[in-house]
């Protein structure tokens, strides 16, 4: 489960760099913007706010969904459907940020 939370070395992600308002694609097309992210090691991951797609939904993403980080087009691309993250747990900072249940909830979702 720890490698799902890191950054696979692939997507280019550079440690420090702050993601914040990032477009992420799903494969099949757009589900947000980053409104918050972190490369935590072992614990990384960002939270992508999916208005007006989902109006009112965030998610927390895995840093091991995240197959590109283009930082000069600010986009990130995961390796998920919009299905799959329209369906995904959802996200409450004050709730879930440190919740090792809810962490266990979307390595296994």
């Amino acid at each position: 489960m720890k490698d799902f939370w890191g950054y696979r070395p692939a997507a280019r992600h550079t440690a420090g760099t702050d993601l914040t308002g990032y477009q992420v694609d799903a494969i099949d097309g757009r589900v947000g913007k980053v409104d918050e992210a972190t490369d935590e090691a072992g614990a990384a991951f960002i939270v992508v706010n999916c208005k007006p797609w989902l109006f009112g939904k965030h998610v927390m993403l895995p840093a091991g969904t995240v197959i590109l980080v283009d930082g000069g087009r600010e986009k990130i691309r995961v390796a998920l459907t919009k299905d799959q993250i329209r369906n995904a747990p959802a996200y409450e900072p004050a709730a879930h940020r440190d919740d090792t249940r809810y962490r266990t909830t979307l390595s296994t979702y």
